[in-house]
Formats: structure tokens, C-alpha cells, sequence
């Protein structure tokens, strides 16, 4: 479920950081996939899978690897919704 109150805010160590993304979805990293240029980073939330195609030089830097515990923050223009009826 997604954490939707006012800023979020990280104060680990010396480091203090404010961002204003609300839809967070924490979770565990299953698998990161790298490539050249890219990484496809996949996170279970509860009982649902996030994918996330992501700088391999963010990943690495980040140090994402499976089993790790990451948020992925979503913000989007656009949600589109398909139903069993088909598109509208």
C-alpha cells in the first residue's frame, strides 16, 4: 500500500534528505538484471511484482541486489486502467 502523508524524509546519518513523492512501495528486491546501459530491477510489493528499468550505473551505485529491502517511488501523469471488457 502505497505511503501517501506529506514529505517523506530520511534521516540516516549525517545525511538529511526531504523528497515530496508520495506513492512509495516498499518492498524486496528479487531480481536485477543488468545490461551494458541498463538495469531491469523487479521488487515484491506484498503480493505483487514492480519493474523498474533503471541507469546500470544507478544500480550499481545503489548496490541493488536480491534479496535487498528498497522503495520504489512512482510518479506518473498517466495511469491507465485495462479491464477484462477491453479498453474504452
Amino acid at each position: 500500500m502505497p505511503y501517501n502523508s506529506g514529505c517523506w524524509q530520511s534521516t540516516k546519518e549525517k545525511n538529511q534528505m526531504k523528497l515530496s513523492t508520495r506513492n512509495r512501495l516498499p518492498g524486496t528486491i528479487t531480481e536485477v538484471v543488468k545490461g551494458e546501459a541498463a538495469a531491469k530491477v523487479t521488487l515484491q510489493v506484498g503480493d505483487n511484482h514492480v519493474v523498474a528499468l533503471i541507469t546500470r550505473e544507478s544500480a550499481d551505485e545503489l548496490g541493488l541486489e536480491e534479496g535487498k529491502q528498497a522503495t520504489a517511488l512512482v510518479k506518473a501523469t498517466d495511469v491507465m486502467i485495462l479491464t477484462d471488457e477491453g479498453v474504452a
